[in-house]
């Protein structure tokens, strides 16, 4: 029979396709015993008891001990790294993914404004809650995340080339009274260009606003997630492990369900939630009537469900379109709006439930973001 340490050689093979490493080095191998004759048993700790690749760990931990001479029967067994292992491991490897020492040091907090469906406005409430906090005495900032979807410049109005400071780093562009911008749509050649990237292009673009644009002191930094749960977001949570979450639904329960999604990615990454904004929430006509035409509760059943305030009610307001299509912001262009006061509602709710002194930005609590060579946004002179 092997020894344990021919065992626990063969288990290097074994890689995590999430944090891209052997489960040897990782420490998430538990336990090897050799019971009887050709027989190995060996226990994995997984990040999670419900882990989506465990079956992806079983079949390659039997695979590769199998191999091994003398090996008749293997069984995999697993359980859950405890907390300290946890943040043992995120320690590890914050050291490869996180920002580096001083990225973000003069932002109080960074506020994820994420819907995990398209379609919900989620957009247009970043664009106008930045100019609302702005509004209100607050330096806000709004980044644009959604890489692919860009439109926070068409609707903060403001377009152009970023400067580059003395000292190489990306300087925003600002639009209504100070409110910085930075977004994908500032590097590329022609406006409203199609953006093809991968996965780890994105990964490299979203470091890069955060870790090359100086973003000089501020009280909020808001991101306009892309819709979904996929790369773009896991990179924000893996990179910005102090973040907050605000949810953006309609009423409307197919809305709702997807925005919990949203929320639980978040969780999962050991995220607050700071609480729900329920977006298109009635229409009313000039003559007072009302009609709930996305449904009714949707927002505040989620922040139910979450435990998490409901920031606000939006109503449904074409001024708010129209404002957003031309870029200028309706809590700016007509602040007693019936949207607009909703707006300035939940940015006042938001300011409640956020601190407000610098955050200190540590090591990710997620799988180290891949670099990617020969990337990197072109600066301008």
């Amino acid at each position: 029979m092997p020894s344990e340490t021919q065992i626990r050689d063969s288990l290097r093979r074994v890689i995590d396709p999430e944090l891209r490493k052997d489960i040897v080095t990782l420490g998430m191998v538990r336990s090897i015993e050799q019971p009887g004759p050709g027989r190995v048993d060996v226990v994995v700790s997984l990040t999670t008891p419900g882990c989506p690749i465990r079956a992806h760990f079983e079949k390659a931990v039997i695979e590769s001990i199998s191999e091994l001479e003398g090996v008749e029967t293997v069984t995999v067994g697993f359980d859950v790294l405890s907390d300290d292992e946890k943040q043992g491991l995120a320690q590890r490897l914050g050291r490869q993914g996180g920002l580096p020492e001083g990225a973000l040091a003069a932002v109080k907090n960074v506020i994820c404004v994420g819907s995990g469906k398209g379609g919900v406005g989620k957009s247009t409430l970043t664009a106008n809650l930045a100019a609302a906090l702005q509004a209100e005495g607050h330096r806000a900032a709004a980044l644009d995340a959604d890489v692919w979807g860009y439109s926070i410049p068409r609707m903060m109005g403001v377009h152009g080339r970023p400067r580059v400071s003395p000292e190489r780093k990306i300087l925003p562009l600002e639009a209504h009274g100070g409110v910085r911008v930075i977004s994908i749509e500032f590097f590329l050649s022609e406006r409203d260009q199609a953006i093809t990237w991968r996965g780890p292009m994105l990964h490299k673009a979203i470091r890069q606003f955060l870790e090359d644009v100086d973003w000089g002191e501020l009280d909020y930094l808001l991101i306009d997630l892309p819709p979904g749960t996929g790369d773009v977001s896991m990179t924000l949570a893996q990179l910005l492990p102090q973040a907050r979450f605000v949810i953006v639904t309609t009423p409307q329960p197919a809305a709702q369900k997807v925005a919990k999604r949203a929320a639980e990615t978040a969780l999962r990454f050991d995220l607050e939630i700071a609480g729900v904004i329920e977006n298109m929430s009635g229409f009313t006509t000039p003559d007072g009537e009302r009609f709930t035409i996305f449904g009714e509760g949707g927002g505040q059943l989620l922040a139910d469900e979450l435990d998490v305030p409901l920031l606000g009610k939006v109503p449904l307001q074409e001024e708010l379109r129209v404002a957003a299509d031309i870029g200028l912001p309706l809590v700016i262009d007509d602040p007693d709006a019936p949207a607009s006061q909703a707006i300035r509602h939940a940015a006042r709710g938001l300011i409640a439930a956020t601190p407000q002194q610098l955050a200190v930005f540590q090591a990710p609590s997620g799988p180290p973001v891949p670099e990617v060579t020969g990337t990197a946004l072109p600066m301008a002179p």
